[in-house]
């Protein structure tokens, strides 16, 4: 037959591959199924490797700390700023009486109310101490929001006070600083990415049920964010910086909880 091996056509009249040719494709072919299983299985091993780790004492720390930060990270890049939390009619609103009292270490750390004041500093233009009469002249928010506890209970209370996002106006912050940190009377502190400091619905609060914010409940200022988890809501505030570095996180978070943890 004219034109050799390489001529060689299938009983249909197509060329046929010659053989070395033929074991060239059916490798490539091999090789590449090979790699499909091999990542196939990888994956399905993947839970098994991940428990086996988690037996490891000296890697179950280091794996909860990875997990946790990706989980917060992921959070924060899913979290839009402006979406609402729901807020409810008064008919939803649990009595004052029966709304949860949660408390770090003591239920009153005795602040005294006559001369509170607000200290204010890190990269902001006004730095000093506010008073509560300067919060009070600020545009005043109402909104009735679930309050969500990590130890499992959730409330709809009545809230009222400042946007933090008029007060950061109001003096000056960097809004394009990372943190705002705050700490309490009660040694308690927390910290908030500036994406949840600057929703509309993070309140520096000074009353609840349209009254003044009672001791139990942080008075005379703390957060209110009913897009986070009740333990981001620091009571009985004493100071507040904006920052882009964070030598604590949070009371919570220190101790391995989520420092993102919205709802």
């Amino acid at each position: 037959m004219g034109g050799g091996r390489n001529a060689l056509r299938t009983a249909g009249g197509t060329p046929a591959l010659h053989e070395p040719a033929l074991f060239e494709m059916e490798t490539r072919i091999d090789s590449r199924e090979f790699k499909k299983v091999t990542r196939r299985e990888l994956l399905k091993l993947a839970p098994v490797l991940a428990i086996g780790a988690f037996a490891i004492p000296q890697l179950q720390e280091p794996l909860l700390r990875a997990g946790l930060g990706f989980s917060d990270w992921a959070s924060a890049r899913l979290f839009r700023s402006g979406h609402l939390a729901t807020t409810f009619p008064d008919s939803d609103v649990v009595p004052f009486e029966k709304f949860p009292i949660n408390g770090y270490d003591v239920a009153d750390p005795r602040v005294d109310l006559e001369k509170w004041t607000l200290t204010v500093n890190g990269a902001v233009q006004k730095p000093g101490e506010y008073k509560l009469a300067q919060f009070q002249a600020l545009p005043q928010v109402h909104q009735n929001t679930r309050h969500v506890c990590v130890e499992g209970w959730d409330a709809i209370g009545r809230f009222g006070g400042a946007r933090l996002s008029d007060f950061l106006q109001l003096v000056g912050a960097d809004t394009q600083a990372r943190f705002v940190y705050v700490e309490c009377a009660d040694d308690y502190y927390e910290s908030l990415d500036m994406t949840t400091a600057l929703h509309p619905q993070t309140l520096l609060c000074y009353e609840m049920y349209d009254q003044p914010l009672t001791r139990e409940h942080g008075a005379p200022l703390r957060l209110q964010i009913p897009t986070k988890v009740g333990y981001k809501q620091a009571k009985y505030l004493t100071s507040l910086s904006v920052t882009n570095v964070l030598t604590r996180v949070g009371y919570w978070e220190d101790q391995g909880y989520s420092s993102f943890y919205g709802l």
